[in-house]
């Protein structure tokens, strides 16, 4: 082991497939890349809630909290003590959100590209397209006209 400044220096930690992170940073960057998931949410080991959401939000904020309505999830990682990364018995991967007494369970929900596309584009973004598009064709006409 190497020292500096009179103290022994470690290497950072390293974790694949299974293992706990408890640095907030690490535990936002795991989280990040998913979207659409199931979740259990347990109490005391019995299941309070589960079903699917699109991960709308990951934050960090002491006064603010986690939010699961309307399958849409809203995760601010001050409201766990740690993430533990493991497989379920299907061999997926399981992201565990813990703290004291509870937990929640973010497992992806993986979907062929074209049909995953389609469910994970939402109603403003689609009224947004349309509305683009059809101005752009006004535009068109209009010019023709003069």
């Amino acid at each position: 082991m190497s020292k500096h400044h009179g103290r022994e220096s470690f290497p950072a930690p390293c974790i694949v497939d299974e293992g706990i992170a408890i640095d907030r940073d690490d535990i936002k960057r795991l989280l990040s890349d998913l979207c659409h998931v199931c979740y259990v949410h347990t109490i005391d080991g019995r299941v309070s809630s589960e079903g699917q959401g699109f991960i709308r939000e990951i934050f960090s904020n002491s006064h603010q909290s986690t939010l699961i309505a309307n399958g849409k999830i809203y995760l601010n990682i001050q409201s766990f003590d740690y993430l533990q990364l493991s497989k379920s018995s299907e061999n997926r991967a399981c992201f565990d959100l813990v703290q004291d007494n509870r937990q929640l369970r973010l497992i992806p929900v993986y979907r062929t590209t074209q049909e995953g596309f389609s469910r994970n584009i939402d109603a403003e973004t689609i009224e947004a397209v349309v509305t683009e598009v059809l101005s752009a064709r006004l535009d068109v006409q209009l010019d023709d006209e003069f």
